[in-house]
């Protein structure tokens, strides 16, 4: 069976807007677009590229470690429905996140539950924007719903040369 998709404002029976990711907050992560090298504690640890595709829609982030085998990839929008931006992060190692959220103070903060067995898991990812053209990403998890948090990842994005 061959299926042929149309864009959604046509199946809707609107028009199709000239520029369908135009409204500013759909712009509001822009900063993190690049090739970054990604360092932790002095450290680096792995490469991330962030791209701008769908015309302007989607952010596409490709992580990949400096040494090793592990990798993962998100895709990141603005809702324009509930007025959030998400990220749906999926890993080769079986890794999968879908935060919600926006900017606050001038970061990026989204977060999302998981479950693990029976343990439900809140991630919550916060990016800074930094003065410096740098993003400092800080990935804290709770384990009791949001009571108490514990750092998973704390990086420094610099922009690859």
């Amino acid at each position: 069976m061959l299926f042929i998709l149309a864009p959604a404002t046509s199946v809707l029976g609107q028009g199709t807007p000239a520029k369908p990711c135009s409204d500013e907050r759909a712009r509001q992560f822009d900063f993190w677009v690049g090739d970054w090298t990604v360092s932790s504690k002095g450290k680096v640890v792995g490469h991330n590229s962030i791209s701008s595709i769908q015309g302007g829609c989607t952010l596409l982030e490709e992580y990949h470690v400096e040494n090793g085998p592990y990798e993962g990839k998100s895709f990141n929008y603005f809702d324009l429905g509930d007025e959030q931006w998400h990220q749906v992060w999926v890993d080769n190692g079986g890794l999968r996140l879908h935060l919600a959220g926006g900017i606050s103070d001038g970061k990026m903060i989204m977060s999302g539950e998981r479950r693990r067995g029976e343990e439900t898991i809140v991630d919550r990812i916060t990016w800074h924007n930094n003065a410096d053209g740098t993003v400092r990403q800080v990935w804290d998890v709770s384990k009791d719903g949001g009571e108490t948090w514990s750092n998973a990842f704390d990086g420094l994005y610099e922009r690859t040369k």
